[in-house]
């Protein structure tokens, strides 16, 4: 499976180098185009995975762009300021989550790239180390801006069916 199955072991061995870009392209205001490939929109979901490891919810929302919206699974209140957004992480840090990739698809544009699809994030008690998983769907949406790709919306929800098995 072709990048199905991302950890954050898989985050230190994989950094973004960089994007590509088609000189010939020029974006909706005249700028160039930058299009990244899938690998490197897959490396955005290693960083952001990353970044939850370290605690920090300031290093999480500095991947967010200023205007992004995220609509979190363990959340009934839509974040759309990077104040909100901090304010999330701050409480689901607490819960050493860490994210698997199940599924995606990638799609990527000019300025634009989007990664959809299935993920666990599993969580540990700090107090007892006891792990619970949180089977999700997910949607990120990434934009270029000042040189980087980050976060422009991220939507999260539990799986509706029951895992049978």
């Amino acid at each position: 499976m072709k990048n199905n199955m991302l950890t954050l072991s898989a985050a230190a061995a994989f950094v973004v180098a960089g994007t590509a870009t088609d000189a010939s392209a020029k974006g909706k205001r005249g700028g160039m185009c930058q299009k990244p490939t899938v690998a490197q929109v897959e490396a955005q979901f290693d960083k952001f995975n990353a970044s939850w490891a370290t605690k920090d919810p300031a290093k999480v929302t500095a991947l967010f762009t200023d205007n992004a919206v995220l609509l979190a699974t363990v959340s009934n209140t839509p974040r759309t300021t990077p104040a909100a957004i901090n304010d999330y992480f701050v409480g689901f840090l607490k819960n050493n989550p860490q994210g698997t990739i199940t599924s995606s698809t990638v799609k990527v544009d000019c300025n634009t790239a989007s990664r959809l699809g299935t993920w666990t994030v599993t969580f540990t008690d700090s107090a007892t180390g006891q792990k619970s998983d949180v089977l999700a769907r997910y949607s990120f949406i990434y934009r270029f801006v000042d040189g980087q790709w980050k976060i422009d919306h991220l939507h999260s929800s539990m799986l509706p069916e029951a895992k049978k098995g």
